[in-house]
């Protein structure tokens, strides 16, 4: 006989577990329930509810000052109305909520409303987000426009004076239109990246990487590059784990913090390649003014620039690293460097990933 099934018990949520305020009503107004998510987010706790007048309690209104519950209606108006689109509304005095609604009806289709149950949820949350969308916009735009004007104005120079034009005047335009068209794939990379991170669509894919060896030849390449050899010093510890990394993703985190170190900073770059109890660390530091304590939680955010005014720079490459190496399992941080300069430290797990 085939093994018994046993179907698992109804699941009963509370709804104080609820992540958003919830509000329940009766089709009158009368208030059934009120969880902790809506007690934060009004300040009206349930034994200061239940039972009372929704208008009264809750009295809602949008910007326009109309009130909420009153515009609901929620006894009238269609009988096959179930939904209530979200609104920005506020309470007198109070920050300004997400608020939507549903109507429960008995029988579902076209039945007379039973309750109403409300959602709310803080508008904090979406103002930053809206806030980060339209600095992206500024800084794209921002970014955008002087490489493309660049760009444009030396190629219509060229097409239309070409002949007159000596073989120099010629490089010159030549290179400025490389060098702009560089950092225009440079920034839709980072805007990609960093659409790849908040999404969680940022796929890693392992093998064994030598990090003292990358680190080797992102050196040559900077020296290659015009860097003078003694700007950077490397230490390595002996008996380094085994680490099975995505290559191209840690020369991205390693030429991002090198590239910070010498944008920034001042001195020597020290890149140091260390065993820690269950990984790899790898330090770059600087001999420049360092990171303030009080900013060091901020470097890592989205156009986190600091005080630097320097042309160049999006502010996205530490989010970046950071969205990188914790895709890895790994961790970062940034701290006062012995030489008073910034010290960026990451560290990588050690081992083989379970699949291998």
């Amino acid at each position: 006989m085939p093994a018994a099934t046993h179907a698992p018990p109804p699941l009963h949520v509370a709804i104080d577990d609820l992540p958003d305020g919830l509000i329940v009503s009766d089709r009158l107004g009368r208030i059934l329930a009120v969880n902790h998510a809506a007690t934060r987010l009004t300040g009206v706790g349930a034994e200061q509810a239940l039972g009372r007048d929704m208008a009264e309690v809750f009295p809602f209104r949008d910007n326009d000052g109309r009130e909420w519950w009153k515009a609901l209606d929620a006894p009238g108006g269609l009988r096959i109305r179930t939904r209530i689109p979200e609104q920005s509304l506020h309470l007198p005095g109070g920050p300004e909520l997400y608020v939507s609604a549903r109507l429960v009806r008995r029988p579902a289709r076209s039945g007379d409303v039973e309750r109403v149950t409300i959602m709310l949820r803080d508008s904090g949350a979406r103002a930053r987000l809206e806030r980060s969308r339209a600095n992206l916009v500024s800084t794209v735009a921002h970014e955008l426009r002087s490489p493309l004007t660049s760009v444009k104005g030396f190629t219509a120079t060229l097409l239309a004076k070409w002949a007159h034009l000596t073989a120099e005047q010629k490089l010159v335009m030549l290179e400025t239109i490389n060098t702009d068209a560089d950092r225009v794939t440079r920034l839709i990379t980072e805007l990609l990246d960093v659409s790849r991170i908040e999404s969680g669509r940022l796929k890693i894919h392992r093998q064994v990487v030598d990090l003292p060896g990358r680190v080797r030849r992102l050196i040559a390449g900077r020296v290659a590059a015009g860097e003078t050899e003694d700007r950077f010093r490397l230490v390595v510890s002996a008996d380094l784990p085994e680490t099975w990394l995505d290559q191209d993703k840690i020369d991205q985190i390693l030429g991002n913090l090198v590239e910070n170190a010498l944008r920034h900073g001042l001195g020597t770059v020290t890149i140091e390649v260390q065993s820690v109890d269950w990984g790899v660390a790898v330090s770059v530091r600087d001999q420049g003014k360092g990171v303030e304590p009080e900013l060091a939680a901020h470097v890592f955010r989205q156009f986190w620039r600091g005080n630097s005014r320097r042309r160049g720079g999006t502010g996205l490459g530490l989010f970046i690293v950071k969205g990188l190496v914790e895709a890895h399992g790994g961790t970062i941080a940034v701290q006062r460097a012995p030489e008073g300069g910034a010290e960026f430290r990451f560290t990588m797990p050690a081992g083989a990933p379970e699949f291998a």
